[in-house]
């Protein structure tokens, strides 16, 4: 059953991509020095779909959304167990002479 009325119970995520004015660098070169990005609100991402800048509130939301997921992301890398022939040399099985790891080579 969807929801009907009312404020949503989940924030929307908002796909985002890199301000094509800065390209993701959130400052664009002047004439004599660097200025923030209007396009963007110095921020180097803009909406996705549209191409706006979000608001500032918004902004702080979906790139926290962002970095959650590559928090995840590297997290899961990192304690990826290796599989197959490898897998026994990775892990300890405490055969060798006193208990440490012995792979038969």
């Amino acid at each position: 059953m969807k929801k009907s009325h009312g404020p949503s119970l989940r924030k929307e995520r908002i796909d985002l991509a890199q301000c094509p004015a800065c390209r993701g660098k959130a400052v664009i070169k002047g004439v004599f020095h660097e200025m923030a990005c209007v396009r963007c609100n110095a921020s180097g991402w803009v909406e996705a779909l549209t191409g706006n800048a979000l608001p500032l509130d918004e902004l702080v939301t979906q790139l926290n959304f962002k970095l959650q997921a590559a928090q995840r992301q590297i997290n899961e890398l990192r304690s990826s167990r290796a599989t197959g022939p490898e897998a026994t040399y990775q892990e300890g099985n405490r055969l060798g002479a006193g208990g440490t790891n012995y792979t038969g080579d």
